[in-house]
């Protein structure tokens, strides 16, 4: 039987995804199908709202498991997206233990959350129940995002949060709280990515890192990686296009 995506996670194989941002189906489907481990729906700074979240799980349609990086650490999305059927939350700007323990409860089912139980497409809209309760522990994934000189600061408490099952750096908003906006590969940027890493590391922990590239992605260290934005793809291969046809005239 393949390991589920949080098995996968959690034994520190490399996961390679990118970002969805727009809300088209037909773009997440097209994504959905072409082999990456794991796809990253980003209703933080994309215009995605719960239903458009649900529209691309459809289309995706179990494929390819599917992390929703929600706006705020809000337990109304949490529920949300994760009835919606994602593998799992990202959640954004988190800075302290409280914060991380936070998301592991509105994650989790009682006795080790607090999570609503409700129908939805994650248990087939109340047909599979049982099954849904006996996997979901197993199954949802939490990772919170180490992106602000706060989180650098307090990086040894959030990787000691128990029922965390990654940190992923966010580089650009990273380097913006550090005073070096978009310059992620200043070296006080680059020092606080890999003190990130080595804490993980200490921790057993999983650690993410995202890039507009994959040559911007380490080759050690960091295992949740995440390469590319919808968005930029589709934009940069029609540049190509046109550059393409402009120089065949």
């Amino acid at each position: 039987m393949t390991a589920g995506f949080r098995a996968r996670l959690r034994a520190g194989e490399r996961l390679h995804g990118t970002l969805l941002t727009i809300g088209s189906v037909e773009v997440a489907e097209i994504l959905g199908g072409l082999g990456f481990d794991w796809l990253f729906l980003d209703a933080e700074h994309g215009a995605l709202e719960p239903r458009d979240v649900l529209l691309l799980l459809q289309a995706i349609a179990g494929r390819t498991p599917c992390l929703v990086r929600i706006p705020a650490l809000e337990e109304g999305w949490v529920k949300r997206v994760l009835d919606a059927g994602a593998e799992g939350i990202i959640v954004p700007q988190v800075e302290t233990a409280a914060q991380a323990e936070r998301a592991v409860r509105y994650a989790h089912f009682p006795p080790v959350g607090t999570r609503g139980l409700g129908t939805g497409r994650a248990n087939r809209y109340g047909l599979a129940m049982a099954d849904f309760l006996a996997q979901s522990e197993e199954r949802v994934v939490v990772v919170i995002q180490a992106e602000t000189r706060g989180a650098v600061e307090h990086i040894e408490e959030l990787v000691r949060v128990p029922g965390l099952d990654a940190v992923f750096v966010g580089p650009y908003d990273l380097s913006a709280s550090l005073g070096y906006p978009g310059a992620v590969d200043h070296p006080v940027v680059r020092e606080a990515i890999g003190r990130v890493e080595v804490a993980c590391r200490g921790a057993g922990l999983p650690a993410g890192l995202f890039s507009l590239s994959p040559e911007g992605l380490p080759t050690t260290g960091f295992t949740l990686l995440a390469a590319g934005v919808d968005g930029v793809i589709l934009g940069r291969a029609a540049a190509a296009a046109l550059d393409g046809m402009r120089r065949r005239q």
